[in-house]
C-alpha cells in the first residue's frame, strides 16, 4: 500500500465461521480498529457483518505515519507497517475472540484484500456498496437498519473519526449523500 492512496480493504471469516456472534464482538473489533488503524490511514467508510468486513481508507502520508513510528529508510518499510497494522488488528481480535470461544487458530481468511479507488466517482460507488452490503447478502432490508455501518455516523451529529465532511463534498453534500443511498443497491465487481 502506498501513502496518501484510498484503498477498499476487505477480509472474510475463516471456512464458514463468523467474526462476530453478537454486539460485544462489533463493540470489541471497532474498539481494536481505533488502536491499531488511526495512525496509519483516516476512515471514509466501514461495514462489519458477521462474516466479513469493508473499509474505506486513505492511508495518511509518509510524514504523518513517521509521527507514531519513527522515519522509514525505504518505501517497502513504510508499506510494510501499513500492512503490518491491519496484520496487529486482525490478530489481536483474533486472539481475543479465541479466547472467549476456547478456539485455536486463524479467525480471518489469510491475507486481507486492497483495491487502489483513483476516482471521486469510484469512492462514492465504494462508500453505497459497503453501506448496502448487508442488504445484498441479506442480513438486512435496508441500508438503514443495519447497525454496524459507518452510514449511522454519517446521518448523527456526534463526533466520529469518520472523514464525514470529506464524504459529504463527494456527494454534493449531506442531502446528496443521503439521497444517493435511498438509491438501487449498486454491484461492482470486485
Amino acid at each position: 500500500m502506498e501513502a496518501e492512496t484510498y484503498y477498499h480493504i476487505y477480509t472474510h471469516a475463516n471456512g464458514s465461521e463468523n467474526l462476530f456472534r453478537n454486539t460485544k464482538n462489533y463493540l470489541f473489533f471497532l474498539k481494536r480498529y481505533i488502536t491499531f488503524i488511526p495512525s496509519i490511514a483516516n476512515t471514509y467508510a466501514y461495514c462489519l457483518m458477521p462474516n466479513h468486513i469493508h473499509f474505506l481508507i486513505r492511508v495518511k502520508s509518509e510524514k504523518e505515519i513517521e509521527k507514531y513510528f519513527g522515519k522509514f529508510e525505504t518505501f517497502q518499510k513504510l508499506s510494510f507497517r501499513i500492512s503490518k497494522q491491519f496484520a496487529n488488528l486482525f490478530s489481536s481480535y483474533t486472539q481475543a475472540y479465541n479466547k472467549v470461544y476456547s478456539r485455536k487458530g486463524s479467525l480471518f481468511i489469510p491475507n486481507f484484500k486492497k483495491k487502489e479507488i483513483t476516482s471521486v466517482a469510484h469512492l462514492i460507488k465504494i462508500i453505497h456498496y459497503i453501506h448496502a452490503n448487508p442488504v445484498h447478502h441479506g442480513f438486512t432490508k435496508a441500508i438503514s437498519q443495519w447497525q454496524w455501518s459507518s452510514h449511522h455516523a454519517f446521518l448523527s451529529q456526534k463526533s466520529s473519526l469518520l472523514k464525514r465532511d470529506e464524504v459529504y463534498e463527494w456527494f454534493g453534500g449531506k442531502d446528496g449523500y443521503e439521497d444517493f443511498h435511498q438509491k438501487e443497491i449498486i454491484h461492482l465487481k470486485k
